[in-house]
């Protein structure tokens, strides 16, 4: 019995399914940025971020 339990609760790394798991995450979470970063607003919130900080005086 004790072995059967020791055997259960081993873990040696992720499964096939796990790391498949993560990939679709990483991807889901990388497509949802692009889209973000690459929208109308964003951009040109960050082109003005970009032309305030290169007229600065120093």
């Amino acid at each position: 019995m004790e072995r059967a339990r020791r055997r259960l609760r081993r873990d040696d790394g992720m499964s096939t399914v796990e790391y498949t798991l993560g990939t679709l995450a990483a991807c889901a979470f990388a497509v949802i940025l692009y889209k973000v970063i690459t929208s109308p607003m964003v951009q040109e919130a960050l082109s003005g971020v970009l032309r305030k900080a290169l007229n600065t005086a120093f």
